[in-house]
């Protein structure tokens, strides 16, 4: 009978797999010893692997470049990365080594740009894609970058005031584009997206406001659906539905010349993962040319904004299990260092699943369990994977401490869980370590942040933290990982 942890998955899964490998009873991620990072820095800690950026960007301009080449696409590929998905100076950094370009959010996002461009990182021809519902100081941010010269800034036009507002701060000519407000799949709880203007308004609102105004020239329309880039029926009707208003556009206004499609490539969130991206993007660059072709207009260029593409399956969370408890015939709870509401909300938000594997001691026993946080709350916890309702995990043992990693969770759980701010019944960040490449391939470890104290906590919360508070000393134990 198989009853060890590496039985289990040998049974369950294809493995090893591309990031995942097995070295003795010890996982390695993207050959990073992880037990060794542990053992160096202790639990928990979140870690983020650069080289996974400059990778998913290489793979997807080699996806759009076969899928031109293979339809004779006569138009460009924009890689645009979604500074939303995480604004780390270090992540940026690395997806600027790859010739791409930026789609921001919100006004501070243009300070983000302007840091950049003054060091280099940013190009006077980089595109700087400006979308989000615009307020006075997002007007004004972009404005003066416009202002200052960047001429490839293009603010994504969100509503009927936008233009004026822009036309008031920006000195000279600009170009713009609009976003497409498209329809919600049946089951969301409204009919259309609150961004952008709808199907049958946009070439009204062309005519009305840009096609007769001197300083505003149309150049790209953008198009992007919730539910990302899906193989279904929901999404090749809404992108039929965009290009029939881009060709509507491109027969009146000459300067448009390229189509945003946005992001929404899924990530891998289980072992079971399958995903045919070099077919999606075919099949997307096919339809675009023959609609075009049909409607004798030239063909745009193609911009995307993935933003968890280039940088979710960089990150990770690494936790201890410190206790077991058997609350009833049936459910044995294991505690972990920290909590699941801080550190990766999105499994308690909107009940994401991120892979989860053991760091050690896969030839041991394993055993259905949930998984609790440290905090007060009932709803820290975490109780089953992507593609089954459970949990298994190697056996409880008190002498033999367990590690557990939750993987691809690089996209958006530092900024929706306050990074560096108050975090649930106080429970401290934890440390976060880069993980890079040096010249030769080696692993390169760095701390990038380490774990919150009392008196970060305090600080925010108002308290002298000048004043002083007795404590009892204690020599804290690292006993490592086995």
């Amino acid at each position: 009978m198989n009853t060890k942890y590496i039985d289990l998955i040998n049974q369950t899964y294809h493995f090893p797999q591309e990031e995942f490998t097995l070295e003795d009873e010890h996982l390695r991620f993207h050959g990073i010893e992880l037990n060794q990072v542990v053992a160096q820095y202790g639990s928990p800690l979140k870690f983020t692997y650069l080289p996974k950026i400059s990778e998913n960007i290489y793979r997807a301009k080699t996806w759009f470049a076969n899928a031109m080449e293979k339809y004779q696409y006569k138009g460009n590929y924009k890689y645009c990365y979604c500074t939303k998905s995480s604004h780390f100076q270090h992540v940026l950094n690395e997806a600027l080594k790859n010739d791409i370009h930026i789609e921001t959010s919100s006004a501070f996002d243009i300070n983000i740009v302007e840091q950049l461009k003054a060091k280099g990182k940013i190009k006077v021809d980089t595109f700087v894609i400006c979308n989000g519902f615009k307020r006075d100081q997002y007007i004004e941010n972009i404005g003066r970058l416009i202002n200052e010269g960047h001429r490839n800034c293009i603010p994504i036009i969100d509503n009927y005031e936008e233009i004026d507002l822009l036309s008031d701060v920006i000195k000279n000519d600009f170009q713009v584009g609009i976003r497409i407000a498209s329809e919600e799949e049946p089951k969301f709880e409204f009919y259309t997206s609150r961004l952008g203007i709808g199907y049958r308004n946009i070439v009204p609102f062309y005519k009305n406001q840009i096609k007769n105004n001197e300083k505003v020239e149309l150049k790209m329309l953008h198009f992007f659906i919730n539910t990302g880039i899906c193989d279904n029926a929901y999404y090749w009707n809404e992108l039929a539905k965009c290009l029939k208003v881009y060709v509507r556009l491109k027969k009146i206004c000459p300067s448009l010349d390229s189509l945003n499609i946005g992001g929404g490539f899924p990530i891998k969130n289980s072992l079971a993962f399958e995903y045919d991206y070099q077919y999606m993007i075919d099949e997307i660059i096919n339809q675009i040319k023959i609609t075009c072709d049909e409607a004798l207009v030239s063909v745009p260029n193609i911009f995307t904004e993935f933003g968890s593409f280039t940088v979710g399956e960089t990150g990770g969370a690494i936790y201890e299990i410190l206790y077991q408890k058997q609350q009833n015939d049936r459910e044995k709870w294991n505690m972990i260092d920290s909590s699941f509401i801080t550190t990766l909300p999105d499994t308690w938000a909107i009940n994401k699943r991120f892979i989860m594997l053991p760091i050690n001691r896969w030839n041991d026993e394993y055993e259905r369990v949930l998984l609790g946080g440290l905090t007060c709350d009932s709803d820290d916890y975490y109780n089953s994977e992507q593609n089954r309702n459970a949990i298994y995990l190697p056996k409880y043992k008190k002498d033999r401490p367990l590690y557990i990693g939750f993987f691809n969770t690089g996209a958006y759980q530092e900024t929706i869980g306050g990074y560096g701010g108050l975090q649930h019944c106080l429970i401290p960040q934890p440390k976060h370590i880069l993980i890079d490449r040096d010249t030769e391939g080696n692993i390169v470890t760095s701390l990038f942040n380490p774990q919150q104290k009392a008196e970060d906590l305090l600080k925010i919360l108002g308290y002298d933290v000048n004043v002083e508070v007795k404590e009892e000393k204690r020599e804290i134990v690292n006993h490592g990982v086995s």
